[in-house]
């Protein structure tokens, strides 16, 4: 039996490397393409190839039409939301074209391989949607990020439906776990772990009671090995290949920081900074769907993330509190 293939953008980042680990512990041959800007070398494990491309370049195109893949699993992206707004066109030049550079390259591709496209279940929906939010809601994003997450879906559907593509799209609450970088990604949870273990105060905006859906990073990984080789629905509409992957309960921010106070023993005070204008208030989404197509439902509880997360953390060097705050 030949050998699976399997590519992965952005497979130096937090999320992707977990993937990368996750596919080589499933049998693949797994190559990584990132450009290192967020990204780092040491997040690569040792077996799996780096090509260190962008993924709106000619030579990342030429590697997904002709590496042989039977997957892509795409990550790479401009992660930020404030950058987003701050510059949507930067966004978008990432986010939009970049994806379409690798789609365009994958249809191309001898023998076309699936393209899993890790998208988003919260900045997708918007405020409009009452959660926990299924795959069908509608979809009004609050930010060019997630505007740009959309298009790409729009894409996906479109190259599923007219060029016969096999592509599927996750879309993930919000991941949480070793490797996360506080200061590149505003994660809540890398954010917290960092100023717990610097003695710093825990910042939080407005009154701290908007709810999140953390998910582990390494449920994320296994999802997108099952979404790489499960029978899926037939292409179709936006929705048909798109699953929410999350837990489907909800955390506001201050029971997000009760918790990793309790996992880091830690007294450290909590501080309310003003509220943050078109900040999200709830979110947490449904995961029905990925259960019954993919099979597929969180095991790691929260807390027992948090404490291997937070555990991580206290491993790496001495830390310095990031000189931003997240809620």
């Amino acid at each position: 039996m030949s050998v699976r293939r399997a590519l992965v953008t952005g497979g130096a980042g937090f999320i992707g490397s977990h993937v990368a680990e996750a596919l080589a512990s499933d049998g693949y041959d797994v190559t990584v393409l990132d450009d290192l800007s967020s990204g780092r070398r040491a997040n690569v494990a040792s077996g799996i190839r780096l090509e260190e491309l962008d993924i709106r370049s000619p030579e990342a195109a030429g590697l997904v039409r002709t590496g042989g893949f039977a997957v892509v699993c795409h990550l790479a992206a401009q992660i930020d939301v404030r950058k987003s707004v701050a510059d949507p066109v930067a966004d978008a030049s990432r986010n939009i074209l970049g994806s379409l550079n690798i789609l365009e390259a994958a249809r191309q591709a001898p023998k076309p391989p699936r393209v899993v496209f890790s998208s988003t279940g919260g900045a997708i929906y918007g405020d409009f949607a009452e959660p926990p939010s299924d795959e069908g809601e509608s979809k009004d994003p609050e930010s060019p990020y997630g505007i740009a997450k959309l298009a790409t879906e729009y894409y996906l559907a479109y190259y599923g439906r007219v060029h016969r593509m096999d592509v599927v799209s996750l879309r993930y609450a919000n991941v949480f776990g070793p490797r996360q970088d506080p200061h590149g990604e505003a994660g809540v949870v890398a954010i917290f772990c960092q100023r717990l273990l610097g003695g710093t105060p825990l910042t939080v905006f407005g009154d701290g009671r908007q709810t999140r859906d953390y998910v582990f990073v390494g449920d994320v990984a296994r999802a997108n090995v099952l979404a790489a080789g499960a029978a899926l629905p037939a292409a179709g509409r936006l929705d048909e290949r798109a699953f929410n992957i999350g837990t489907g309960v909800p955390t506001s921010v201050l029971e997000l920081a009760a918790s990793l106070q309790r996992v880091a023993g830690s007294g450290t005070k909590i501080e309310h900074a003003a509220a943050r204008p078109g900040e999200q208030q709830r979110s947490f989404v449904s995961i029905a769907k990925a259960l019954s197509v993919l099979k597929w439902a969180p095991k790691v509880a929260l807390d027992a993330g948090l404490r291997t997360t937070f555990d991580w953390f206290r491993t790496q060097a001495t830390p310095q509190a990031p000189s931003h705050v997240a809620s």
